[in-house]
């Protein structure tokens, strides 16, 4: 399952989605994280140090060889160069899958253990840098993950778990219609339930399954501000933690002392992900990534390669676990 976390800067988006995959992790599901936020704060989230979060390589450097790995043999696609972040697959491209090893997760991915011999693949964009100042856009480096996205059949019982870029952000690219659940972290208050707002209207015409994860709710005000804001959208929610503060200082203890009441939360989120798969539509999800990378050619993409992108589309081609079965490997 293909699952975002969003919310406002400062909501906690970051903490509960690694808590989230935690909880994932510890249970054996095969697993990628990928850390989309333009502050890139996930693998401290994990459990990295400074210097091993910052090492984590960036997957908008590797743009390149992404885009070589996975045009395969398309004859649609004359050349890597002719790519953008839309470009959806077809016959002869090379998919991903979530358990197994590929090209793009060496140079992207590094392992990142957990407790008690659980571990996680993390992917992550990579930081705004100094020299992108006035001259690059953060979605630029985004792109590289809805790339992936965009060539990625997971099935049941996998997980991939992206911390997206906060607020309305998310909107710049189509890769918020990218995932079977979309998690929305929101305080008790008048902005946190705003960014609700924003996402809910903009998502609905997509089809995107958004719920509600109320956090920092203290008392039964908080509560029923939410339930009176977000309705039935509200999931679950999450109170304080003393496990959480640990963590934030550096000094987590084993993850199978979180409180119970946090566990039954996180417990819920997999159960409601899981529920999703049943309502998958390859066909819609593969003309959703057909409209936006219409869009994007005509916006921009054919302007900055020079080709008319909208003959990358091919049009018997959906997308779906039946075609990862039969992907062309590197030889």
């Amino acid at each position: 399952m293909k699952i975002a976390f969003v919310g406002k800067g400062g909501s906690g988006k970051t903490t509960l989605s690694s808590l989230f995959i935690r909880h994932l992790a510890a249970a054996g599901a095969p697993l990628i994280a990928v850390d989309a936020d333009i502050n890139q704060h996930l693998g401290a989230a994990l459990g990295l140090d400074d210097e091993e979060a910052a090492a984590l390589p960036a997957m908008g450097a590797q743009l390149p060889l992404i885009k070589d790995y996975l045009r395969g043999s398309n004859p649609r696609i004359a050349s890597a160069a002719t790519m953008i972040k839309t470009t959806p697959p077809g016959e002869g491209s090379r998919l991903l899958r979530v358990d197994e090893g590929n090209p793009v997760y060496a140079a992207c991915a590094r392992t990142v253990p957990l407790d008690d011999g659980a571990s996680v693949r993390l992917m992550a964009t990579g930081p705004f840098t100094e020299s992108d100042l006035g001259v690059a856009c953060y979605h630029s480096k985004v792109g590289a993950v809805e790339l992936c996205l965009n060539h990625l059949v997971d099935g049941p019982g996998e997980y991939v778990v992206v911390d997206m870029t906060a607020g309305s952000d998310s909107f710049a690219s189509g890769m918020f219609t990218r995932f079977d659940m979309t998690f929305l972290v929101a305080e008790p208050t008048r902005k946190g339930v705003s960014v609700y707002r924003q996402y809910k209207e903009y998502a609905q015409d997509f089809g995107v399954s958004l719920k509600v994860v109320g956090n920092k709710v203290q008392g039964a005000d908080d509560l029923d501000f939410l339930r009176t804001e977000v309705g039935d959208d509200l999931l679950v929610t999450v109170g304080h933690s003393d496990w959480v503060r640990a963590m934030e200082k550096g000094r987590p203890p084993r993850f199978g002392l979180l409180e119970e009441s946090n566990r039954a939360a996180l417990r819920t989120l997999r159960e409601t992900a899981d529920s999703a798969y049943e309502r998958r539509d390859w066909q819609r999800y593969t003309r959703q990534m057909v409209h936006f990378h219409l869009k994007n050619a005509e916006s921009w993409g054919n302007a900055k390669t020079g080709a008319d992108l909208a003959t990358q589309v091919d049009p018997s081609f959906v997308l779906g676990e039946r075609q990862a079965a039969t992907t062309p490997q590197p030889a």
